[in-house]
């Protein structure tokens, strides 16, 4: 799957005016009736809830809108070029990049049917009926149509979710996210099965929420192990973790700590409000174990469940909770966005 892709966007061309002259019947003379050209199409980048990635554009790097066409006689106007539309995945950065290289953010499009003018189509040219004067009455000129803007665009998918399930490789992710949503992720018993970030719904009672499963991580996730810093960039967004365990694991207590460490280390994650969830507790060899794991995970201040994904053990209960810090997360977020607005009130005049 494609997550970034650099493109050049060229809007339209504008059509040239047209230098034309008045000519019927019983009217010899008649005076200038060049029409001016059309405007050209502009290209418009828009987010689309039906895409996840930019693979479609794989093999295409320049977008021109079309061109306006040229003014006619009778004062006619030409066609405006028509816009070109690019569908991008909800949650899409659109960034410039300048001859230096430096980036500079345009637009976040985190809603579907959001959009961002990424370069503006050229205005027509003036017909000769334009320059028409009193002391120049039949101009024998027109104007050429402006060239339409060229830019290079940086897209960059960030997907944007409501709850994340992180955890090492082969912890039970993939069956989690099954349990508690429509995903039908690959699920397998080795470790590395989920390559790729994968995304589900889970039906809540006045909404639903957007969960995605991220693919295992290792110590140095953060600097790009295991292509862990591809992985993570799809966490920016999300409103809690879930911290899966494999409840069977030897190391369960430092893999904790190595996944917290991991998701803290990594830019803009370290105050994200999270859930710990130590799996497979059906088991009996991991039910031996359990009150250590207990001790241990108590010190914590975050929530931790005992669950089994396979069998259901325990998942409504931990879905109701992620649910409700969901919730709880949304409002604090709504609070911060409104406190950042800056509101003038002039006062009246004394």
């Amino acid at each position: 799957m494609v997550y970034k892709r650099e493109i050049t966007v060229q809007g339209g061309s504008g059509g040239d005016g047209c230098v034309s002259f008045r000519r019927e019947k019983y009217v010899p003379s008649g005076g200038p009736d060049g029409g001016d050209g059309g405007n050209g199409g502009s290209v418009i980048i828009v987010a689309d809830s039906n895409l996840v990635d930019l693979g479609w554009m794989k093999w295409k790097k320049e977008f021109v809108a079309r061109h306006g066409r040229r003014g006619s006689s009778w004062r006619k106007r030409g066609k405006n070029g028509e816009d070109l539309v690019i569908s991008v995945p909800v949650g899409t950065l659109v960034s410039t990049k300048a001859k230096s290289g430096q980036e500079k953010l345009v637009a976040d499009l985190r809603t579907p049917g959001q959009k961002v003018l990424a370069a503006k189509g050229g205005r027509g040219g003036l017909g000769n009926a334009r320059f028409a004067t009193a002391v120049n009455q039949a101009p024998k000129i027109a104007s050429k149509g402006q060239s339409g803007e060229k830019r290079d665009i940086i897209l960059e998918v960030k997907v944007v979710t409501d709850i994340c399930i992180v955890g090492h490789p082969n912890s039970g992710k993939s069956t989690l996210l099954s349990a508690i949503s429509r995903a039908r992720p690959e699920i397998a018993d080795y470790p590395f099965t989920t390559r790729l970030p994968v995304l589900g719904v889970m039906v809540g009672d006045k909404r639903d929420f957007i969960v995605a499963e991220i693919p295992g991580l290792v110590e140095g996730a953060h600097l790009g192990k295991g292509l862990g810093n591809e992985f993570l960039r799809h966490a920016e967004r999300t409103k809690l973790f879930i911290y899966l365990l494999d409840g069977g694991s030897p190391t369960v207590i430092d893999d904790f700590k190595t996944l917290d460490k991991e998701i803290a280390l990594y830019k803009g994650l370290a105050h994200k409000p999270k859930i710990v969830a130590v799996n497979k507790v059906d088991l009996p060899e991991v039910q031996v174990r359990l009150p250590q794991i207990k001790r241990h995970l108590s010190k914590h201040e975050a929530p931790v469940f005992y669950i089994s994904a396979l069998s259901g053990q325990a998942v409504l209960e931990l879905t109701r909770k992620a649910m409700d810090m969901v919730e709880q997360a949304s409002r604090e977020e709504d609070m911060t966005s409104q406190a950042e607005i800056a509101i003038f009130r002039p006062r009246p005049r004394k």
